[in-house]
């Protein structure tokens, strides 16, 4: 029986692509949405409309002129974008609750993270998760890509594997980055972390090692981030933080679920391995004696 072939899944449009499916006239009547996407998410087809100085029907052929297929993916679109372009500004003021005290400010943290945590629950396909650790296995390389702050989940992520023996490597500068993914290639497997709007080096590096046949995957947190449209598949995390930064909790806890999945695909290699490792870790050189 022959196999049916997986339908090939089209990124979304960019902000950019999607405005220059319209007239001159149409794209400065919406531009100023997309430059400001968290001050109209929320806005009714005519509270939007009477904003831009124009009707609702026109309003209504702009979104459908974009590829929308209604005005509610119009604006689940721009929540979307809005999360992409927060800057920490924008999330320290959403996060702010006037008159409460600065310990009320750290149990809504607490409670935003737990939110993230409970996401990732309810939406992570376990199969998806185990998939990836066997093709990680049969990969010639794993080149694993994140800069700034993501570089820490890429770091923790390389210890791991490589105590599994894994061919892996990091690059988490600009430099690294240019030079690893040039060696990329066909049987390679390339990881790349990039939260909002997606670090330059980080997707250059990820487009770069799709063009040279690697199968790319990738961890961030909208569906719009061009993280997304260089990577074969992608999955999702949360980084929602009531305060300036970014919350790792969902990222670090779904980077320990593909860890299991990755020790376990081959467990009773993984248990030598692990035998090997428990005389080090009691009597290795590297720990403190007292």
């Amino acid at each position: 029986m022959l196999q049916k072939k997986k339908p090939r899944i089209t990124p979304p449009l960019n902000v950019s692509e999607r405005i220059s499916l319209l007239s001159p006239k149409r794209q400065e009547i919406i531009r100023e949405v997309f430059d400001r996407p968290r001050e109209y998410v929320l806005h009714s087809v005519r509270s939007l409309a009477q904003h831009l100085d124009t009707d609702p029907a026109t309003l209504v052929r702009i979104v459908r002129g974009m590829k929308f297929a209604s005005y509610r993916d119009f604006q689940h679109y721009l929540h979307e974008l809005s999360i992409a372009n927060a800057t920490s500004l924008d999330t320290m003021r959403d996060g702010n609750i006037p008159g409460r005290a600065s310990s009320d400010q750290v149990r809504v943290s607490l409670d935003v993270d737990v939110k993230n945590l409970n996401h990732l629950l309810s939406t992570l396909e376990v199969p998806r998760v185990t998939a990836l650790a066997r093709r990680m296995h049969t990969a010639r390389q794993v080149l694993l890509l994140g800069g700034d702050l993501a570089s820490h989940l890429v770091k923790f992520f390389e210890h791991h594997l490589m105590i599994l023996g894994m061919p892996v490597c990091a690059a988490t500068t600009a430099g690294e980055v240019v030079h690893k993914a040039r060696h990329i290639g066909k049987g390679d497997m390339v990881l790349a972390v990039s939260y909002g709007r997606g670090l330059r080096q980080t997707v250059e590096g990820l487009r770069q090692a799709r063009e040279n046949g690697a199968y790319c995957v990738g961890v961030t947190n909208t569906l719009i981030s061009p993280i997304n449209q260089f990577a074969h598949e992608s999955f999702l995390t949360s980084v929602d933080t009531p305060s300036f930064g970014s919350s790792y909790v969902a990222p670090m806890a779904f980077f320990n679920a593909l860890i299991t999945a990755c020790g376990n695909y081959r467990r009773h290699r993984t248990l030598r391995l692990m035998k090997k490792l428990d005389e080090e870790q009691r009597r290795g050189f590297r720990w403190y004696e007292s």
